[in-house]
């Protein structure tokens, strides 16, 4: 039975921002706001590190659900999302204290255009010096052209999600033909990626 713990997706406040990071090799800058590229089904996998000192974490423990206020604040967190002039968004955030004992917050972000489709990006953040939450782990890259609609962290400690997109630029946006359940397992140190197919009615 996959018990699930800190499921509460609450949605953020937008907050402007600059570039806060070196954004992705793109020909025409933020381009999901008139058209998303082709979302192609890949496995991911990004390392977990240590804020102080930038080792893997190992994983030990048992996850719990925390308050969003013991975990950190994804308002006051640098996400690495090349937005330009639009702020940032977050959609989605699940506080927890995950197998490693230290809480953290799995946050879904993108930029919130006036037009399109912007793709989410989803972040594990964690509390680095000075107590300022921080991107310890990128799980899903905004150039996978995703829309993620759930998360939730169960209680062994796996982080899974739900997320559409489409196949191609011909694909309507109001039509995803792509629905995958997704799956983040802590593995040596790290975070790896499964997914599978999932009904396209799916929320």
């Amino acid at each position: 039975m996959e018990t699930a713990v800190g499921t509460t997706a609450t949605v953020g406040q937008q907050t402007p921002r600059g570039r806060s990071g070196p954004g992705h090799a793109r020909t025409v800058p933020w381009h999901w706001a008139v058209a998303l590229a082709g979302c192609g089904a890949v496995v991911a996998a990004a390392l977990a590190a240590s804020p102080a000192t930038g080792t893997p974490v190992p994983a030990h423990g048992t996850p719990q659900a925390l308050v969003a206020s013991a975990a950190p604040d994804p308002a006051r967190a640098q996400l690495p999302l090349d937005c330009g002039p639009f702020p940032v968004k977050t959609a989605l955030s699940v506080p927890a204290r995950l197998g490693d004992g230290r809480p953290g917050t799995v946050v879904a972000a993108h930029c919130a255009a006036e037009t399109g489709t912007p793709p989410d990006a989803v972040y594990l953040l964690g509390f680095g010096p000075g107590g300022r939450p921080e991107v310890v782990a990128t799980l899903l890259p905004e150039r996978e052209n995703l829309t993620v609609s759930r998360i939730a962290v169960r209680s062994d400690g796996a982080i899974t999600g739900h997320a559409q997109g489409y196949s191609s630029e011909d694909v309507p946006r109001f039509r995803p033909d792509i629905s995958l359940d997704l799956t983040w397992t802590q593995r040596s140190g790290g975070w790896e990626r499964s997914q599978t197919a999932a009904p396209l009615h799916q929320a």
